[in-house]
């Protein structure tokens, strides 16, 4: 019983009455088609029920929390779950703050900066007399405080004085906080330390051939247009100007367009008049001004994701001019160490800053070292830790927001490593997501090194590398949704692969296999980006082959987004849709008169709060509500579509206002979802429910698997079309109302690419995708592989970054960077066929790929 995590009758989702051993202290992989249950046993029964039974074991009230449905769970360990959901929106939170890497930093150029001196220029080198460590300094780890406590630091420390020896002007010791960008002491005053300022896209939020009562504002719904309509007119007539409410805002004089963007205590608006007092209400003619009131709420809601989500598409993003993206003041970014100033160091890789580290004892005094070394020696260990996880392409000032869900999990991973706990259960969602086949050899011996301190590491993953070097496989299936949650097999690799009953054996042994395309497409036209040089690119000039499937390939950290998403995309955006955010630098772009349209696909979330869902994303929802309205039940209760919606009031459960669960916050822990006690997680009211097609409720829908929907609107055209491509694109086994917040970065991306497909298109389009199949077993990549060929197949072109070598070795074209991450990578090692790669010397794919077609 010790040896082994003994599950009996788990019956949670799609889970039918499940049981199994897992063995202890080994590296378990949990595999099995998308969506046949290997998330609900590893999360909401496993992880769920340590939860519970952690919290339980302090004497906390588990009431709320729900017991996973299974028999029993013998044999459970203490569990830390490690998943792809980003939980750290701030825009204010680096890779440098949330790994402490920045934090060290900050203490050692406090330590060791020298500083120009403001009255003579002498270089004021640093003193370590009666010093320690901690002496004047407070430690703080930035991305533990919120950005208003972390303000008060200031206040909080205690700073001594040094007297240059030059010119004896007196002044302020350098402290952690003159570093940092999250506290007045260091920040850059024009952008508060975010590095980028954000300024209204005034072609955006006005509609020039529009008059305002025509909808010439775009944000402003019928209320407010009539509001602020009335109060334009008051203010005509209180400063004495002409204003027609019939005027296109296009033709408005400058007078007007001050007054509608600026607002009256505006400096554009008070050079009019600098000698007339501003009206002191709406109805005499005050008013904010459309740019000053979003800019407004913009900084007021810096980290309310909704807010923000809602105001962004009316904003442009532009490198601060002051700090040059930065963050730091002007005093802060002239200190340096061993030649080198804090904000050049956040921008090297982490690669890079062990290397340097490496060199800083020759730049310090023997008392200094005996003073930094422990801390040198632990910013040592921590680098090497997210190295060893495929993290060293990464630099400090990356921001949080933009990684990738398997970034995010492996740099819990990397500090886990650090923890040296034993015992443990660690559950971990797909952790080579976003890796190079060559990352993937270095991330298998760091689970390793997990499991040999005595930890129990299971892993939900579909890399077949990663499959073969488990201690043993357990299968779910045999299909996804309703057609899995049963045990497939379990065993060593070996054993699976012999095992002919289980798709995934047949994939590790080679029996079933995504084939090599006979014939692969030609080039003839093609769009040539030139001079690319944003971030590591080394002014390359790029062919992309059209009217084919393209891979682009590389290590991480080799250039792959810089070229297709900071420059490609970009300058698609300002050509095709008129967008005000700048490409990365290149010299030019030629090739676009063969395209119609460019159509980027990428892992964004289709949506930032729990309410958006699949369903809402692709439409689907809005014609299922029509399919209830028409019903004679709902007739016979006058229902509307809005009944039927959980986002506004009217059918919904007001209680949980539609959500069906209720947040309750914890201390020291994430907040906890527990089921509405009014609508018991049914979202609406009982008599919407009342309502039912095919014997299901709107509640019984969302919840439902894709795949099971399309079977109950297969005669409903406008919904079965819709759910039929959610199923092609691999998402069948998704419920229909999943909240995107729990989607991944492939779900989301499938789903979008979904909706681009319900689209009827002419062709010419060029769609540019990020890693499509991240999250995808081989079985249903190879239904993706054929989506993207269909699209390729009706004269649209398909490039899309990859490491999935399934998807590169039927690819027309594979463009490959490298050799490496960061500022060893940013050069094209290879061009042309998949076999014409294979037989590149320096490239990592070409390598790796060879022993496929072996």
């Amino acid at each position: 019983m010790g040896d082994f995590i003994e599950i009996q009758g788990a019956r949670e989702n799609n889970l039918k009455n499940l049981s199994l051993k897992i063995p202890k202290n080994k590296l378990i992989v949990l595999t099995g088609i998308s969506g046949s249950g290997k998330s609900t046993l590893a999360f909401d029964t496993l992880q769920k029920e340590c939860q519970r039974q952690y919290m339980a074991s302090l004497g906390m009230v588990t009431d709320f929390l729900s017991k996973p449905r299974v028999d029993s769970i013998k044999g459970l360990s203490p569990s830390i779950s490690v998943d792809q959901n980003l939980t750290n929106r701030n825009p204010r939170s680096t890779v440098g703050t949330v790994t402490e890497v920045f934090t060290y930093l900050r203490l050692l150029y406090a330590k060791l900066g020298g500083r120009p001196c403001p009255g003579c220029g002498t270089n004021i080198k640093p003193s370590f007399e009666n010093d320690n460590i901690f002496a004047g300094d407070l430690w703080d780890n930035e991305d533990v405080a919120s950005s208003d406590a972390a303000m008060m630091e200031g206040s909080l420390t205690e700073s001594r004085q040094i007297v240059c020896p030059a010119c004896k002007t007196v002044l302020s010791e350098l402290t952690m906080a003159d570093f940092s960008f999250n506290k007045p002491d260091g920040a850059c005053p024009a952008c508060t330390g975010l590095g980028v300022v954000s300024k209204p896209d005034v072609s955006v939020i006005l509609e020039e051939d529009k008059s305002i009562p025509d909808g010439g504002v775009t944000c402003w719904d019928n209320s407010l247009t009539n509001y602020y309509t009335n109060a334009m007119i008051a203010a005509g007539k209180y400063y004495g100007f002409n204003f027609n409410p019939d005027t296109p805002v296009g033709k408005f004089d400058r007078i007007q367009r001050d007054y509608l963007l600026y607002g009256v205590n505006s400096d554009e608006f008070k050079q009019h008049f600098p000698d007339k007092k501003p009206p002191s209400n709406a109805l005499s003619g005050r008013f904010e001004g459309i740019i000053t009131a979003m800019l407004r709420k913009y900084a007021d809601h810096e980290v309310d994701d909704h807010a923000r989500e809602k105001l962004e598409k009316y904003l442009v993003r532009h490198t601060c001019p002051d700090c040059n993206g930065a963050r730091l003041k002007a005093e802060s970014r002239m200190i340096t160490v061993a030649g080198e100033a804090i904000t050049q160091l956040s921008r090297k890789s982490l690669d890079e800053l062990d290397s340097w580290i490496k060199q800083l004892p020759q730049y310090t005094t023997n008392q200094g070292m005996i003073i930094l070394q422990p801390v040198l020696n632990d910013l040592a260990d921590r680098i090497k830790r997210l190295v060893d996880v495929g993290l060293g392409y990464l630099s400090m000032e990356r921001p949080a927001m933009s990684l990738s869900g398997g970034e995010a999990q492996r740099l819990r991973l990397a500090s886990l490593l650090g923890s040296g706990l034993t015992g443990v259960l660690y559950v971990l969602d797909e952790p080579t997501t976003g890796l190079h086949p060559r990352d993937t050899d270095r991330l298998i011996r760091v689970l390793k090194q997990l499991r040999d301190l005595g930890n129990t590491v299971l892993v939900i993953e579909h890399d077949i590398e990663m499959m073969r070097a488990a201690d043993c496989i357990i299968d779910i299936g045999p299909g996804a949704g309703r057609d899995g949650g049963t045990l497939v097999a379990a065993g060593t690799p070996s054993e699976i692969g012999a095992c002919n009953e289980s798709i995934t054996g047949r994939y590790l042994s080679g029996t079933e296999s995504i084939d090599i395309p006979e014939n692969r497409r030609k080039p003839e036209m093609k769009l040539t980006i030139e001079g690319a040089r944003e971030h590591n690119l080394r002014n390359i000039t790029v062919d992309i082959p059209l009217g084919m499937l393209v891979s682009v390939t590389g290590v991480s950290g080799s250039g792959k987004s810089t070229l297709l998403f900071d420059i490609l995309d970009k300058a698609a955006r300002q050509r095709y849709y008129g967008a005000g955010e700048m490409p990365g630098r290149h010299d030019g772009i030629k090739g676009w008169e063969y395209l119609d349209k460019v159509i980027t696909i990428d892992q964004t979330p289709i949506g930032r709060i729990p309410r958006s869902n699949a369903a809402t994303y692709t439409d689907t929802f809005t014609a299922i509500r029509n399919v209830f309205t028409e019903l004679p039940e709902a007739k016979k209760q006058r229902l509307l579509p809005r009944h039927f919606s959980f986002n506004v009031p009217g059918g919904r459960c007001e209680k949980c206002q539609g959500a069906g669960v209720l947040s309750i916050k914890m201390h020291f822990l994430p907040e906890v979802q527990v089921m509405c006690p009014a609508c018991r997680g049914a979202r609406f009211k009982r008599e919407i429910l009342e309502v039912k097609y095919g014997g299901s409720s709107i509640s019984e829908v969302l919840n439902m698997a894709i795949q099971d929907a399309a079977v109950l609107f297969k005669h409903v055209g406008p919904v079965a079309d819709k759910l039929d491509l959610l199923n092609e694109v691999g998402l069948g086994y998704l419920k229909l109302g999943q909240p995107a917040t729990t989607l991944s970065g492939g779900e989301a991306q499938r789903i979008k690419l979904s909706k681009e497909l319900s689209r009827k298109g002419k062709g010419h389009t060029l769609y540019l995708l990020d890693e499509p199949t991240v999250g995808l077993h081989p079985h249903d990549a190879k239904k993706l592989i054929s989506v993207l060929q269909r699209l390729v197949d009706a004269g649209n072109t398909v490039v899309v970054i990859e490491h999935n070598l399934d998807v590169i070795k039927t690819s027309d074209w594979v463009i490959d960077f490298g050799p490496e991450g960061g500022r060893n990578g940013g050069e094209i090692l290879a061009c042309g066929t998949p076999e014409q790669v294979v037989a590149a010397r320096n490239s990592h794919t070409g390598r790796y790929l060879g022993k496929v077609f072996s």
